[in-house]
This record gives C-alpha cells, structure tokens and sequence, in this order.
C-alpha cells in the first residue's frame, strides 16, 4: 500500500490509499473554493447522560446529484470533483459538510473505489483488503487528535438509509466523547466481570453464539452470527475469534481473510430478498475501544473491549421497511418481526455456490 496526503482548494486534507507502490499523485484541486466554515457543536443532554451534535451547515449539503455530476467521482476534464486525480484505488478526505468539526471532533468520507456503479460487495479481495488497511490507518491517525476519544468507521448503502450520494462509500466520525452506544458496552462489561470474578463479557457472549444455531459463517479467524436479542429483522455481527480492542489489534492473519469473510457476507444480504428484488440497504458499522479514559467504568481497561463490526438492514421483507415508531423511537426497545434464528437460517440458505 502507498498512502500519499494533499490538501483540496479550501485546504481539507485527501488521502490516496494505493495499491502499487508506483502511483504519482500530483494533481492539483482546480476549484476556486474558500476555507469551509462549519457550525458544529456538541451538548449533553442532562437527563439521558449522553451528547448531541448540532450542526445547521449540513443543511446544504450535495443532495443525489446527477450520476454526471456525482463529487466522488474521479476529476475529468473540466468536470471537477472531490478527487483531484483522474483515477484512484480508496480515497479518503475530510467532510465538506462534517457533523463533527475542531474541538468537537472530525469526520471523513471513505471512498471504496472510482468505480461510480459499484459496491462495496463488488470489490475484489485485494480492494477490500486495502479498504480495512485506509480504516486502520485513519483510526491510528483520528486517535492521535486532542479532541478525539472514539474513532467510528461506517458504511450507509442505500436511499432508504438516507445515504445522498450514489458513489459506493463510507464514513469516519472521531467523536470528542464515548458514544452511548459504546458506554452501554462498558458498563455491561464492567457488571459482568464483577459478577463472575473477571470473566469477559464478550468472551462469554463469542463462545455461546458459536455453540448455538445461528453463527451464519466461520472462518479460521472470523466469526459471523446472529445475535441471540437482534434488534433488527437481518442483523449480523462479525468478530475476530482472537479478541482485540480496535482494528489496529488484527493480526496479519486476520487481516488476510478478512476481505473473503466480509464480502461474502455482503453478497448474502443481497440476496436476502430472492432475484429481482433491489440491492439491500444496510448500514455497517465498526466497534471499537475508546482512546480516551475509563474511570467511568471501574475495573475495565480497552483490552476489555471486542472490536466487532455490526451489519444489518432496515429492511423486513420484500417491499417493507423497518420503520422505528413509538416504541423504539419514544422507548428504546426495539420490536423485531425476525426471529433470529430464522434469519441466520435464511443468512446460511443463501450462501455463494
């Protein structure tokens, strides 16, 4: 992998993650645009314990352009994008429009390939692998920042997910705070092994799922499952079977399968459906430890943590959507209409020949 750093027009930082060591990346961003100016501020809320971003710039942000017109497309000509050069492997840069911005945090766009009518499922192993080395490196990179306490890497496919760019892409947050999600994982964690005299929460959870019917797919060091209390109607999680804090904790050897696991992963949720139906909406999201402190949970280091990567879709069955009314909305408890165990049985029925 090469990785080569320049700054667009309005100085945000790009970064080329290539393949061949050979790659010249000289080209310059030809747009006349200013420095972006951003409104990002973070609030806690004071009865729920957790924190908001407010961030009214994001209101005009690009919105489903034209194929023609699409920003994360390679530059060619004078049509002019987000990607100075004429061709790229994996592309990272900052956000035009962030949720996240100076003290309060960062965010970054991840483009998987220049490939306008791709997929992530569509890339090839060595793509993907290079894909998972541009998250490693970013998350490294995020964790060294002041205002940094937790790095998220992320993927949104699909209108219905609410994602306005076509181009097969993902996300990077590093948020100033533990996310609630991830302090929920810690407080559990912590209970648990004050309960049992030590024993890992995830390490409990990880040997219970691969002894029961819902483990989708299993590898020599991955390990794909259904959970026991899913939330949602198709939901998978994927560990690493050797326990570490964070993406940069994987050995070589789980980095090298990696790519075969995940994509064959991906390619069953598109079949989910049966033939016919359109590509699955899914969000894929990666867990991992806080950089920053952890008083807060007595008695748990990051080493507690299991980085774990968590896909699922909104979609229920053909033509129906999960939509999160009252009751997960108003309450937080989420009504799934999936028996688990049927949907890792559905997950293993359309598996590649």
């Amino acid at each position: 992998m090469k990785k080569t750093s320049t700054r667009l027009a309005d100085g945000r930082e790009l970064i080329y993650y290539d393949l061949g060591d050979d790659s010249v990346r000289d080209a310059v961003d030809r747009r006349p645009l200013e420095r972006t100016v951003t409104t990002s501020e973070v609030r806690r809320d004071p009865l729920l314990g957790d924190s908001i971003a407010v961030a009214s710039h994001r209101q005009g942000r690009t919105y489903h352009p034209p194929a023609d017109e699409c920003p994360l497309c390679p530059s060619q000509g004078e049509r002019l994008s987000e990607i100075p050069d004429s061709s790229y492997d994996v592309v990272v840069f900052e956000n035009r429009f962030p949720s996240l911005a100076g003290d309060s945090g960062r965010c970054e766009v991840v483009c998987f390939t220049s490939d306008h009518n791709a997929s992530f499922a569509d890339l090839t192993e060595e793509q993907a692998r290079l894909v998972l080395e541009a998250w490693t490196d970013r998350t490294s990179e995020l964790s060294h920042l002041p205002s940094v306490e937790q790095v998220f890497c992320f993927e949104n496919r699909g209108a219905e997910i609410g994602v306005t760019l076509g181009h097969p892409h993902g996300q990077i947050y590093a948020y100033p705070f533990t996310t609630p999600r991830t302090a929920l994982m810690l407080r559990q964690v912590a209970a648990h092994k004050d309960a049992t005299g030590g024993e890992n929460l995830f390490d409990a959870v990880l040997e219970r799922e691969l002894a029961d019917e819902r483990v989708v797919l299993e590898s020599e060091h991955w390990v794909a499952f259904v959970p026991y209390a899913a939330h949602w109607p198709y939901e998978v999680h994927l560990y690493p079977k050797r326990r570490v804090p964070d993406l940069l904790g994987l050995d070589e050897a789980a980095r090298t399968e990696f790519p075969q696991v995940y994509l064959e992963l991906l390619r069953r949720f598109d079949r989910i459906f049966g033939e016919g139906e359109p590509p699955t909406p899914y969000i894929a999201a990666w867990h991992q430890a806080p950089f920053g402190q952890l008083e807060e949970f007595e008695g748990v280091n990051r080493d507690d943590f299991a980085l774990h990567l968590e896909l699922f879709t909104i979609r229920r069955t053909s033509g129906k959507l999960k939509f999160l009314a009252g009751s997960e909305s108003g309450m937080s408890v989420f009504i799934n209409d999936v028996p688990p165990e049927r949907a890792a049985q559905r997950l293993r029925e359309v598996a590649s020949s």
